[in-house]
């Protein structure tokens, strides 16, 4: 976070960024990760699955890779960046997830919203003003929205 709260001390033409401005921008950057339904920033994770027959899902998306799978448990990471696990018995699984590496690699929407939102937060912290409607215009094309609940065959 801190490549991003340097680009919206640019944007906002401060010469350091201040504490406020780092709270802004992990706030805007968490916020874009939801409105997305996706991670940004490639990242560890673990997850415990309960045992079960099936395909079990792994909550983070992109899936980048599944690093520590449970011995005798089956893996899949789908075209969708959808992690799959299999097991008969309850397994604690470690994997990544993000769209980009960093900062740097994320798509230039992205960081612009998040940008504009740190910016947004940073300088309305009264919190009287609507947010900027082109952060949700910028991010919309990364978003992933379920409609039902996918089933691995």
């Amino acid at each position: 976070m801190p490549a991003a709260a340097a680009a919206a001390a640019d944007y906002l033409r401060l010469g350091e960024a201040e504490a406020v401005l780092v709270r802004a921008t992990a706030t805007a950057l968490a916020l874009a990760e939801a409105f997305c339904g996706q991670r940004l920033i490639v990242r560890g994770f673990e997850q415990t699955l309960v045992a079960a027959p099936g395909w079990q899902r792994l909550a983070e998306l992109p899936v980048r890779a599944i690093t520590a799978p449970a011995a005798g448990a089956a893996i899949d990471i789908d075209g969708h960046g959808i992690g799959w696990v299999r097991s008969g018995a309850a397994v604690t699984v470690a994997y990544s997830a993000g769209l980009a590496a960093n900062w740097d690699l994320l798509a230039a929407p992205l960081q612009q919203g998040v940008v504009l939102l740190a910016a947004h937060l940073f300088e309305h912290r009264d919190g009287r003003a609507e947010p900027p409607a082109a952060v949700a215009a910028l991010w919309r094309p990364y978003r992933r929205m379920r409609l039902a609940a996918e089933a691995r065959p």
